[in-house]
């Protein structure tokens, strides 16, 4: 067969086995490439320091740290979306993870990145290997095309981006070995030992555990032209829907996929394009699907509008109580704040996880400060 066959033949076998994403799995010693002028290709989106290294105690499984495979139980295992926009904040999430955890060589990071970023899914694993050396995770293409023609417009456009929604499809991107995981929006710190959340007891038949929010007026993340249709409002009748943030879920992926839970959410989006009934991106159909059928975990892991409102993206306190993660949900992010000078106040706190090389030297004086203060932030935040 000539060359050029065996190439296409390939292709198709990608596509017609995996639909939805191509996985890249990189190992410690795998090389950098450069490009002609003998630069990295990565380097216009760094440079960013090498982590500390983090290491297991004598308390912890030593069967994870040596086996390492993506499907091993032991571990525990966390998706995000990996993209150029969103690295730096991704970035400072892992190094926030791997600084708290007990036991930080059992974590198992699955990354999906977008198949048409401007900085290629391989480019961003190597970056990820060279911050993290000793990391263990894994590289998924997710296929923007799979979701593409489901996204309606938003009152924001950062919340019209295909990768979004790639949480919607974890059942289907993920190795099938892996039946649970935590799922991690990318302008997230945490501040506290990720195993606690990871566990989390699903209850009964539930599916998903997040924080939820009760008083919040569920209402408003609809349009009237969902209420007023009885065979759509209906559809949530009998239930007692809490609002809740999708940036923070422990999934059981096994629910997941028996319950066709894509599907389900597929369906809300398809109906958004003929009949628009809501206006904010891809939480909505989360809400319809899982509103009043969360398990409810501690508000502590989800201290989340840190960003501000879609809009103006204005400055936030913590709400009461301890803290265990910080989201920057919304429009602001701490990144992009700071470098501009007009930080808010818990912005800082973000400030320590940050391993972009030029804030280094500036903060670096800092840091230590500011790693004291986020320990006592797990018992309580009253101090803010």
């Amino acid at each position: 067969m000539p060359s050029n066959a065996v190439v296409l033949a390939a292709v198709v076998c990608l596509v017609v086995l995996s639909p939805f994403a191509v996985g890249i799995r990189t190992g410690p010693a795998e090389r950098i490439t450069t490009n002609g002028g003998g630069r990295n290709e990565f380097s216009k989106l760094g440079p960013f320091m090498e982590a500390p290294e983090y290491r297991n105690g004598k308390e912890c499984a030593s069967s994870s740290a040596n086996n390492r495979e993506n499907f091993d139980p032991s571990l525990v295992h966390i998706a995000m979306t990996l993209d150029s926009e969103y690295l730096r904040g991704s970035v400072a999430a892992v190094h926030s993870v791997l600084r708290h955890a007990s036991c930080p060589e059992n974590v198992f990071f699955h990354f999906i990145a977008a198949e048409f970023d401007s900085a290629s899914p391989r480019v961003l694993s190597q970056l990820v290997r060279s911050t993290f050396p000793s990391l263990n995770f894994k590289v998924y293409i997710f296929r923007e095309d799979t979701v593409i023609n489901l996204i309606s417009s938003s009152i924001r456009q950062a919340l019209e981006n295909p990768l979004n929604y790639a949480r919607n499809y974890l059942g289907d991107i993920l190795d099938r070995g892996v039946d649970r995981v935590i799922y991690l929006d990318s302008d997230v710190i945490v501040v506290d030992d990720i195993t606690k959340l990871w566990n989390t007891t699903l209850t009964k038949t539930r599916v998903i555990g997040a924080p939820e929010y009760c008083k919040a007026n569920f209402t408003q993340y609809f349009t009237s032209n969902f209420w007023s249709d009885p065979a759509l409002s209906g559809q949530i009748s009998g239930r007692k829907p809490c609002y809740f943030n999708t940036g923070v879920m422990v999934m059981d992926m096994v629910r997941w996929r028996e319950g066709n839970y894509r599907e389900k959410l597929e369906k809300w989006m398809l109906l958004q394009k003929k009949k628009r009934i809501y206006d904010l991106g891809s939480l909505p159909p989360f809400l319809l699907v899982f509103g009043g059928n969360v398990e409810a975990i501690d508000h502590r892991w989800n201290q989340h509008g840190l960003g501000g409102d879609n809009i103006r993206g204005s400055c936030r306190s913590l709400h009461p109580g301890p803290v265990s993660l910080l989201h920057w949900s919304g429009k602001g992010k701490p990144w992009v704040r700071l470098d501009e000078k007009r930080s808010c106040p818990l912005d800082h706190l973000w400030e320590p996880y940050d391993l972009y090389k030029p804030k280094i030297e500036r903060a670096k004086d800092q840091s230590l400060l500011w790693f004291a203060s986020l320990s006592e932030l797990a018992d309580d935040s009253s101090f803010l």
